[in-house]
């Protein structure tokens, strides 16, 4: 598969794997790519298998949920301030 390829397969296994939204997955590999994560793909092409996009998915989203633990736990309601009561 072309580079440009395995990107794309990464960025849908995102969005099937984990329920991220397609903005979402397309802005974490964009931001892995500028990171140089994916150099050797684009070097290496016997590394570009559905296989090794299955783990790489994997480690992307390891990576986002250790970067940022507040969006994996809902944080509890804001209590609503004081005001007027409607009768």
């Amino acid at each position: 598969m072309t580079y440009e390829a395995y990107l794309d397969e990464v960025t849908t296994l995102l969005t099937e794997m984990f329920d991220m939204s397609d903005d979402a997955a397309i802005k974490h590999v964009m931001r892995a790519q500028a990171a140089d994560f994916f150099t050797l793909h684009d070097d290496i092409p016997a590394m570009r298998t559905q296989e090794r996009a299955v783990q790489d998915a994997k480690t992307l989203f390891a990576q986002i949920s250790q970067s940022r633990p507040q969006a994996r736990t809902p944080s509890p309601p804001k209590p609503k301030p004081p005001g007027k009561r409607r009768k």
